[in-house]
C-alpha cells in the first residue's frame, strides 16, 4: 500500500539533523544569529511539502529574538541546502519555530525520549 504514513517521519528526522549540522558547520554569515541553537525536532507534512522545525535558542531574551529572526531569514537558503544534501526530490518549505518546552524546563519528554532510544523504556510506538 505505498509508501506508507511513516515517509514523512522518517524525512522530518533526517531533516532536522542534517539541519542540525549545517547549522553546526555555521555557514550562516547573519550577525544576527549569536545564540547557541540546537534542533530539537521536525515535523514534516504528509505531501512532504512543508517541514515545520523547534528549535531550542541558549541565549537571553533580545539573543533568542535577534537568532530567531536571523535563522528565518536564512530559511530557503537552509531549506535548500537541506533538501539538496539530502537528496530530496522537492524543496520542502522551511518553517522555524521556537521550542517553547525546552524553555519550560519541560525535559521529562526529551528524557523519555532518549531513555527509549536506549531501549531502556518500553513503547517505541506512540511517537507524535
Amino acid at each position: 500500500m505505498g509508501m506508507g504514513h511513516d515517509r514523512p517521519a522518517r524525512v522530518a528526522s533526517e531533516f532536522a539533523r542534517e539541519l542540525g549540522l549545517v547549522l553546526a558547520r555555521g555557514g550562516l554569515k547573519d550577525p544576527r544569529i549569536t545564540g547557541l541553537v540546537t534542533v530539537t525536532g521536525a515535523k514534516m507534512a504528509p505531501d512532504l511539502k512543508d517541514i515545520t522545525v523547534y528549535l531550542s535558542i541558549l541565549g537571553d531574551e533580545p539573543v533568542k529574538k535577534s537568532t530567531l529572526e536571523g535563522l528565518r531569514a536564512a530559511a530557503t537558503y537552509l531549506q535548500r541546502e537541506v533538501a539538496g544534501n539530502l537528496r530530496l526530490r522537492h524543496t520542502p518549505h522551511l518553517r522555524i519555530v521556537f521550542d517553547e518546552s525546552v524553555e519550560r524546563g519541560d525535559r521529562i519528554d526529551r528524557l523519555l525520549r532518549e531513555a527509549r532510544a536506549r531501549g531502556a523504556a518500553p513503547g517505541g510506538e506512540g511517537e507524535k
